[in-house]
């Protein structure tokens, strides 16, 4: 999961969305420093990645990225997976996902003296360029692959990745729906977190 998916599967407390917002930010006991609630949503944070990345549909779709990627297969599907959330996001959400990012973005701001240094390094040109909006698109994927490639050691075979997402996006698409349903249940029933959904 990425960035849209870990926001929303947070509920509707800000602080919590903050901390899940961090979460790989955060290592270790470094947690404990920081608010109840923002602990709670590092925890949460560090639950979905689990819950995730041993779920047999997730191990399945990452198995098409493997010749290329090898272990960063699974940051591919976290991406990929935001890209359906995001593309289909009137399926989850009734607020526009622009204005919701736009909400994100203002919770993100307003804490601002919480983030962690690297971490505020980082967001002004992550929210500047609206990098969770530009999921919802495959050429939003390519740039989103292309600038990781840059700034860390995600290896740079972006075509590979959006050839292998064509080629398999029906496939990919099934199994986003059938494990984030699986998700919701199990952040709703392990966290108490109520989800919303579309009405």
């Amino acid at each position: 999961m990425n960035y849209l998916a870990h926001t929303y599967l947070s509920g509707e407390n800000d602080d919590v969305k903050i901390g899940n917002f961090l979460g790989d930010w955060v290592k270790g006991s470094d947690y404990l420093k920081y608010s109840e609630d923002i602990r709670t949503g590092i925890l949460l944070h560090r639950n979905i990645d689990s819950f995730t990345d041993r779920h047999l549909l997730v191990r399945q779709g990452s198995v098409r990225f493997q010749p290329r990627y090898l272990r960063y297969s699974g940051v591919i599907i976290d991406i990929l997976y935001d890209h359906f959330l995001a593309s289909n996001w009137k399926d989850f959400n009734d607020m526009l996902l622009h204005d919701y990012v736009s909400r994100m973005h203002n919770i993100l701001l307003n804490n601002f003296e919480v983030l962690p240094e690297r971490l505020q390094n980082y967001l002004p040109g992550f929210m500047n360029e609206r990098w969770i909006e530009r999921y919802a698109t495959l050429e939003g994927i390519r740039d989103v692959l292309e600038a990781m490639s840059k700034r860390t050691s995600l290896p740079n075979e972006t075509e590979f990745a959006i050839g292998v997402i064509e080629a398999f996006y029906d496939d990919f698409r099934r199994e986003f729906f059938d494990f984030f349903g699986q998700i919701i249940a199990f952040v709703e029933s392990q966290f108490m977190i109520s989800i919303s959904r579309s009405q």
